[in-house]
């Protein structure tokens, strides 16, 4: 691409590169939600956990046909009242998740309660037969690893979906894409953050309440409870990591500390970690809790992002949700330079550094925002078709317009759920993403912890009795 002295992106160029990526979008495709369902093709569905997760969910839910909320379950009476508000219509109210289970018109589960209780719910849930879409992450203690597995396998015709909805998006698939084909070159690096500003912006999940550990509010600040920091905002991103690299990490290694949220809680309010991939590519990750900049979009969005970074290009990424669209950069690299040899370089009586090769680069690249499909040039379009397609790039380039995706990924993610318990179809998040999401939490854990390198193998002999161990 090149660049004009001004530093700003020509049309020519606009148009030439933005079309690479266009390109691969359309084998993406735009996720198509199906609206409207017969009501003997609905899956019947109850949902296990209403507090602030299992309310957000429902709000998604409520307006998704392919599937009908029969039932709720929560221990808090609260819960039960927000949800009943939200979700509407008429389900059937349980306190005991197992008479939940027993309702034989159930054919799906939706597990939404805090972590420490995922695995045993999901259990269960498979046990009495129900396909199973738990938020991540899977599994909290090592053994639920291993015993997770044998469930799934012992019960293959019944669906087992994890919450990571990043993967349900059009913007982060199309990425994917642009890894899997080359665009990017070989990508080497990813860099992802998850700040927040917890004491300009107390968050009421993150507060301390009223009787410490007895009391289930809190269970995101407990260790007995929570995986902490790590297991609710590292998971998403290191999951991001594992799909574009195409692996599991190798091994982690990290620092956690707690500075600044001294209220009683056992979890860091802080955390770094790096994860090295098998073929040497690597994930930096940081959660902070005193600052919520984010030095990606030109500042434009506070919090979460990630950065891929290979040879030829790099994107900046960042998922979007009720209010703020997601966000996809693409920078290309400058071209390659030619390299001056030492003795080209001694007949130009150029400095030059022995034993070094030297490449001469120069110029900004201007970031090109991923387009959807219905921006991609085609040869069918009218002349004021195509100019009308070409603004709507250039303003978002500069910012003006928003990029904007056909379907939240959330909506995208339930409705493939669906689909997974009624046509048996592949589901975009099965138990190998989400166990391998999950190990990578419950390992970095450990390495901040330990203070040590944990490599990912250690966990097939975690948790198991000293007669089961694996050599």
């Amino acid at each position: 691409m090149n660049i004009t002295p001004d530093n700003d992106l020509t049309r020519r160029d606009f148009v030439k590169a933005a079309g690479a990526v266009t390109a691969v979008a359309a084998t993406v495709g735009a996720p198509a939600i199906q609206k409207v369902r017969a009501a003997n093709d609905r899956v019947q569905y109850g949902i296990i956990g209403t507090g602030s997760r299992g309310n957000y969910l429902m709000k998604h839910l409520k307006d998704i046909d392919s599937g009908q909320c029969v039932a709720i379950c929560d221990i808090q009476d609260d819960n039960i009242k927000k949800g009943l508000a939200t979700i509407g219509g008429s389900p059937k109210v349980f306190k005991d998740y197992h008479e939940l289970l027993a309702q034989k018109d159930i054919e799906a589960v939706f597990v939404l309660t805090p972590l420490f209780v995922h695995y045993p719910l999901t259990h269960d849930a498979l046990e009495a037969g129900k396909h199973v879409f738990c938020e991540k992450c899977l599994v909290f203690k090592p053994h639920e690893v291993h015993a997770l597995r044998a469930d799934a396998a012992a019960h293959p015709n019944q669906v087992l979906q994890t919450g990571l909805q990043r993967r349900s998006s059009y913007f982060y698939q199309t990425v994917k894409q642009m890894v899997d084909k080359g665009i990017l070159g070989d990508v080497h690096h990813v860099h992802a953050q998850w700040h927040r500003n917890m004491i300009n912006k107390p968050s009421s999940l993150w507060t301390m309440k009223p009787g410490g550990e007895s009391n289930i509010n809190n269970w995101r600040v407990y260790r007995s409870m929570s995986g902490g920091l790590t297991a609710e905002l590292t998971s998403h991103q290191v999951d991001v990591a594992d799909w574009m690299f195409g692996s599991a990490p190798e091994f982690v290694m990290g620092l956690g500390s707690l500075d600044t949220l001294k209220d009683g809680r056992d979890v860091w309010d802080n955390i770094q970690l790096i994860y090295k991939y098998p073929k040497g590519q690597k994930l930096t990750y940081s959660s902070v809790s005193t600052s919520s900049f984010c030095p990606y979009f030109n500042g434009s969005r506070a919090e979460m992002a990630e950065m891929i970074m290979g040879t030829d290009g790099a994107i900046e990424i960042t998922v979007g949700d009720d209010v703020n669209h997601c966000i996809a950069w693409w920078y290309r690299e400058p071209p390659k330079a030619a390299t001056v040899s030492a003795a080209d370089a001694k007949k130009k009586a150029e400095p030059f550094v022995a034993g070094a090769t030297m490449v001469s680069t120069s110029g900004v690249v201007k970031p090109i925002p991923i387009m959807t499909t219905d921006l991609e040039f085609t040869n069918d379009e009218s002349f004021f078709g195509r100019e009308g397609k070409f603004a709507r790039r250039w303003l978002m380039s500069k910012g003006i317009l928003a990029q904007e995706e056909a379907d939240n990924p959330v909506d995208v993610e339930l409705e493939h759920f669906f689909e997974g318990c009624r046509a048996a179809k592949t589901i975009v998040s099965p138990i190998e993403i989400g166990m391998n999401d999950a190990i990578a939490v419950i390992l970095s854990n450990l390495a901040m912890d330990e203070g040590r390198k944990v490599y990912f193998n250690e966990i097939e002999t975690m948790g198991l009795e000293p007669d089961k161990k694996r050599t």
